[in-house]
């Protein structure tokens, strides 16, 4: 692995611009403490985590994990709390836990390049005078009203977004990326022949997940359902009065419940297809690329990043109506599972995402007044003598926004 700056580029003129990178890079991986990382059973933004956090580490990384403390990494762990928050029966308050881990960040936060943060908005007050060596991936949903005036405030913190869609919801925040999730290319087989005969949920029990409209769809299509979910508190009271009974009115409808990693690649890869029928602007849908990688068509609604993830008629179906969805079933067989795997590979790698997000890394620790290990040694890119640094969102590849 080269260390240092790469080679010098002119600028036609007889100028000199740096190529600005710098490896290994010093990395921190700040986690949720709700799940391990990765997690036993449900967690997407755990999982992706970890599979950032791998990939940094198997190109040459000096990378360091901020998680829960029964997380498997080859990264350096920091752990934060004995084991996953939300399977610890004893805790009743997550925050103190990660008040813990801020400040065990706090404490380090030289030590590092860059510190890339997954924990929402819980950091901003305490990187505000570093913000600048710092990113911040946006997992979840960006239309609360409650953002707005969060962002008034902390409108310099540097975002990615997971797609294209979140933009739209915090139009003037600081965004320095958009980078789609990404999954190890050998994680979940490919099978071109399903053997299953059903059709597919996975995820969660939640109103906005519209299990329901799952259920409708496979009873209105005439094919079986199987749903592997998890019920968390907050939507337990949604699962007894409205989903359970509909489950238990419906012999094509089988209820698996939440299911693990190694249980995945059989579910996914049996059915004929995976309903993602959501109605919220859905951040990203790291299911969707799952079953893609097993060949499994996906039908989904036509909301939040649906539309970037999806390649209508090729990898699956996207529709506007529970009409349109029972008319996509029949057809899903007409598709060719190959060329669902193909758009998998050729998009959804956790070796692409890993790069996009090293770009943008590079571009933030080339532009900070932070020091920056150069050669073995603690010098400031602004300070080195003759160096002229001309750089552009372009700089960060394809991604950059």
């Amino acid at each position: 692995m080269q260390k240092g700056l790469a080679p010098f580029a002119t600028d036609g003129r007889g100028g000199i611009f740096a190529q600005p990178k710098v490896l290994p890079m010093r990395i921190a991986q700040i986690a949720p403490l709700y799940e391990r990382v990765p997690p036993k059973l449900y967690g997407g933004t755990e999982r992706i985590v970890s599979y950032l956090t791998e990939e940094l580490v198997h190109q040459g990384h000096d990378v360091t994990l901020f998680a829960s403390g029964d997380s498997e990494t080859s990264a350096k762990l920091v752990p934060c709390c004995d084991i996953a928050l939300r399977l610890n029966p004893s805790v009743r308050d997550a925050l103190p836990y990660h008040m813990i881990m801020l400040e065990q960040i706090r404490r380090r936060v030289d030590d590092f390049d860059i510190l890339h943060f997954h924990i929402d908005i819980l950091h901003a007050p305490l990187i505000a005078d570093i913000s600048d060596r710092t990113l911040t991936t946006q997992h979840g949903r960006l239309d609360l009203p409650d953002l707005a005036p969060f962002y008034a405030v902390f409108g310099g913190l540097p975002l990615v977004a997971v797609s294209s869609a979140q933009h739209k919801y915090l139009r003037h925040a600081n965004w320095v990326g958009t980078v789609q999730h990404g999954i190890p290319r050998d994680l979940l087989p490919f099978r071109p022949n399903p053997t299953g005969g059903y059709l597919a949920f996975l995820g969660r029990i939640a109103p906005e997940k519209r299990p329901d409209h799952a259920i409708e769809i496979a009873a209105r299509s005439g094919m079986p359902l199987k749903i592997a979910a998890k019920v968390d508190r907050v939507d337990q009271a949604y699962w007894e009065s409205e989903i359970r009974p509909m489950i238990e009115a419906r012999p094509n409808v089988e209820f698996i419940g939440e299911i693990g990693e190694d249980d995945k690649a059989d579910f996914l890869s049996g059915a004929e297809a995976l309903l993602f029928p959501v109605d919220w602007p859905e951040p990203f849908g790291l299911v969707m690329i799952e079953a893609m990688a097993c060949g499994t068509p996906v039908i989904a609604f036509r909301r939040g990043s649906v539309p970037e993830v999806l390649e209508d008629g090729t990898s699956g179906f996207i529709v506007d109506t529970i009409e349109q969805a029972v008319a996509a079933v029949p057809r899903v067989t007409h598709l060719d599972r190959a060329k669902v795997r193909a758009s998998f590979e050729r998009r959804f790698t956790a070796k692409r995402m890993a790069g996009d997000y090293l770009k943008i890394y590079e571009l933030a620790a080339s532009k900070s007044t932070q020091p920056l290990r150069l050669r073995g040694r603690e010098k400031s890119l602004h300070a080195v003598p003759g160096l002229a640094l001309e750089l552009t969102p372009a700089s960060a590849g394809p991604s950059a926004v």
